[in-house]
């Protein structure tokens, strides 16, 4: 008929925008409400919620894409062939890693429930653009390190948890807020870091040394310093390489080229080159592992609240899609089936929050139990948490059918995203077998882990079935190394089980024992047993916008 538009958009959901990516995940809000303490946490939820209605905006949202769509380009050289080794972003890239910073994303040290608020707010950050979110967490997790050299802290911690973001080159004296990045791994070793063969010569001034070598992965490559292991005359040691030395001349610091990789595309990772490059030691020669050993843990706890947030906004975007969508005559989130896949992502999602915020307030607690406890917990949650991440985003973005394949919906990205965290601070065996040393070397983490999961016992027939699977796996650690990832399995789905049997609504706990510990669940999601209140873990599970 002439004049009738055939271009009427219909049955497609609004964009997920304009909401508080905190206040509309409960998981989350009750999480921090449970281990934030009550004098503060006004303020807390006021602060994540700020940071919540940033985070859900249009214009962040928008942001996020332009950082991915214009990676970040490297300088060598500039226009007189001066060598200068920079690294351009596009302008949003640097609009949200101030936002970051300004939120505190750097420094949780001295705050109460500093660790709390601020893994909440990783959390929320991450699902607006993972790739900003690394130079935040090396940052964050330098303290740590460089507190094992009081004199270091001092000049550095101050910058380093300040709300500023200074993006110049310039010696670090002269700037309100500074950034760091990290160098461990090398071409010839990996994770196998004591196979490094950066060397470091001593000078003649006090704690200076001089770097020759090279560096296979440079974490944020910009930054104002970086953390970096290398061989000293006594072995292994930490070192602090400033990007610009106190007189204003640049460090010799030689970008090689940057990493082109599968996701994390806003963020750049480089290969670098040592020559002559001045250097502070951190900590004692010889016992360079044993220093970093803190900034590690730190961003492992990281890698796991990263993957959280990425599973969190999966989930988020697809039960936003199946709210309004429709087909076969009703609301896809209101058919069986689809509400059975729904509910499983959502329980996956909800389970890797309330751990990864459990870790959080077990930093804030400091004691020695709760030390223990993030000794073998950390790895473990690092494992199974980062291992969900891709195939949550997978099956989140199939709930969207074409449409998640198609980069305008957001989900290819978090597709790609989604591996990344499993692979950084160590793949998943060497988290296995950091889990198992920490059993065979240090039973107070053990220890501290059973007491952990034993405040449950006899409240699910399930979760204390599972309990004693573990015990039966923990009776033979002489000859469990080809058997590790289960262990550490069983030990990481046992704490979440835990968890949420003590804190999260009985249709969650109850759902997740049935399918995670109780063996009636299939091999993909979507195949969660009869019987359960599934409607109610969907609905926990929706934004409200």
């Amino acid at each position: 008929m002439a004049g009738t538009s055939t271009h009427t958009v219909t049955n497609q959901p609004p964009p997920l925008a304009g909401y508080d990516v905190f206040a509309a995940d409960r998981a989350l809000v009750a999480a921090v409400e449970r281990h934030t303490g009550p004098d503060v946490l006004d303020e807390v939820r006021s602060e994540l919620s700020a940071l919540g209605r940033a985070a859900g905006s249009a214009q962040l949202q928008e942001w996020a894409v332009q950082a991915n769509e214009h990676p970040p380009r490297l300088r060598t050289h500039d226009r007189y062939g001066h060598r200068i080794d920079e690294v351009d972003f596009h302008p949003a890239w640097h609009r949200l890693l101030g936002k970051g910073v300004s939120a505190g994303l750097t420094g949780a040290w001295t705050r109460p429930s500093g660790h709390v608020r601020r893994a909440a707010g990783f959390l929320v950050w991450t699902q607006v653009e993972a790739g900003n979110c690394c130079p935040l967490s090396m940052s964050h997790a330098a303290v740590p390190a460089l507190r094992t050299d009081p004199e270091l802290a001092a000049e550095w911690e101050p910058r380093l948890t300040s709300t500023v973001y200074d993006r110049e080159l310039r010696p670090a004296a002269h700037k309100p807020g500074v950034l760091f990045g990290m160098g461990m791994t090398e071409k010839q070793g990996g994770s196998d870091v004591r196979a490094n063969t950066t060397g470091a010569r001593p000078l003649a001034e006090a704690g200076a040394y001089e770097l020759t070598g090279h560096k296979w992965f440079c974490s944020a490559p910009m930054s104002d310093a970086f953390l970096v292991l290398a061989q000293a005359p006594e072995g292994l040691t930490c070192f602090l390489v400033p990007r610009v030395l106190p007189d204003g001349s640049r460090n010799v610091f030689l970008i090689q080229r940057l990493k082109d990789k599968l996701g994390n595309r806003s963020n750049a990772s480089a290969e670098v080159e040592f020559a002559g490059t001045w250097a502070r030691r951190v900590g004692e020669e010889g016992r360079g592992v044993r220093t970093i050993i803190g900034m590690v843990a730190a961003t492992r706890l990281d890698c796991a609240l990263g993957s959280a947030g990425l599973m969190r906004q999966a989930v988020a975007q697809a039960v936003h899609h199946c709210a309004h969508r429709e087909a076969f005559g009703g609301k896809l989130i209101d058919k069986p089936l689809m509400r059975n896949v729904l509910a499983d992502l959502a329980l996956e999602s909800e389970a890797a929050t309330a751990l990864a915020l459990r870790l959080a307030a077990a930093c804030d607690d400091g004691g020695e139990q709760e030390r223990a406890f993030l000794r073998l917990a950390v790895p473990a949650a690092k494992y199974w948490i980062t291992k969900r991440c891709a195939p949550v985003a997978v099956e989140a973005a199939e709930c969207l059918g074409g449409n998640g394949y198609v980069e305008e919906s957001g989900l290819p990205r978090l597709v790609r995203e989604s591996p990344l965290n499993s692979v950084w601070e160590g793949a998943g065996n060497v988290q296995a077998l950091d889990v198992l040393r920490a059993l065979q070397r240090e039973p107070g983490a053990l220890d501290a882990c059973l007491t952990e999961i034993g405040r449950t016992h006899g409240a699910d027939h399930r979760l204390d079935r599972a309990v004693k699977d573990l015990f039966t796996e923990l009776a033979d650690l002489d000859s469990v190394e080809g058997r590790a990832r289960r262990l550490v399995e069983r030990l990481a789905l046992v704490l979440q089980g835990s968890i949420l049997v003590r804190h999260a609504p009985p249709e969650v706990a109850d759902a997740f024992c049935a399918s995670r510990l109780g063996g009636d669940h299939g091999a993909s999601f979507g195949t969660l047993p009869t019987g359960l209140d599934l409607a109610s873990i969907v609905e926990r599970a929706r934004p409200a916008l």
